[in-house]
């Protein structure tokens, strides 16, 4: 299975007002483990960009001068992506854009022609409801590293959506005790028990050696000279041997 997480960065918020692309960023997952592959594209939108969307992305007029327009770029891009699941946040946006691009080439369909799409918002709202689910709230909830994310960035936006994506999809995001529960669908879990053969081989018991015990204790003599005394793992010895 092969999926492509994908995110823009754009002139401005609405496509209605001839806002255009300045940037697409794509990393590739297949069988849902990153392949190292990614596209990654900065494009002149042959307009002004809004200065509210310059403080979100960092992305100026000046620095797209000498980039390629969209339809320089869009063959490679497409060839990239086509036939793959798009991974999107709020793909309406994305997808809106990308289409607008498209029709002012024409002869190049919708990006639905080419790939199924997914959207991770639509989906942590199902799972969070009630809760932000912006990127950062996701990264936070779900321990994903967004500490460079600092502005807006295409390609760094998708990485982090990608490290988002996996897991939230992948399962147990928790350690689990309990033997009774849901899976992610809310289907009951199953007990399963594997009775292991009687006449299998005893586990080995590895003691500790002589200087691995000296070890121990002056570590122990450290910590109890550190905290007056109070060593719980003495008081735990002591407990064992009079039993």
């Amino acid at each position: 299975m092969r999926q492509i997480v994908l995110d823009t960065e754009t002139t401005g918020l609405e496509v209605s007002q001839g806002h255009r692309i300045i940037e697409i960023g794509c990393v590739e997952l297949v069988n849902r483990k990153l392949t190292g592959n990614h596209y990654h594209q900065y494009i002149n939108p042959r307009r002004e960009i809004d200065q509210g969307a310059i403080e979100v992305h960092g992305i100026t007029n000046d620095f797209l001068a000498d980039k390629p327009t969209f339809e320089s770029v869009v063959a490679g891009f497409l060839e990239f992506i086509q036939g793959a699941e798009l991974v999107i946040h709020n793909a309406p946006f994305d997808v809106g854009f990308l289409n607008s691009e498209l029709q002012r080439l024409q002869g190049h369909g919708t990006i639905e022609d080419r790939c199924t799409i997914t959207d991770t918002l639509v989906m942590a709202r199902a799972k969070h409801p009630g809760q932000r689910n912006s990127l950062d709230a996701l990264c936070q909830r779900y321990t994903v590293d967004n500490s460079q994310r600092d502005l807006h960035g295409a390609l760094l936006d998708a990485e982090i959506l990608a490290d988002v994506y996996l897991a939230m999809t992948g399962g147990q995001t928790a350690l689990q005790l309990s033997d009774s529960g849901t899976d992610n669908d809310g289907q009951a879990l199953i007990e399963q028990t594997i009775p292991l053969p009687e006449n299998r081989a005893p586990l080995p018991v590895i003691r500790a050696t002589a200087d691995e015990l000296a070890g121990h204790r002056a570590q122990l003599d450290a910590i109890a000279a550190a905290c007056g005394g109070k060593v719980l793992w003495r008081k735990s010895e002591t407990a064992s041997a009079a039993q």
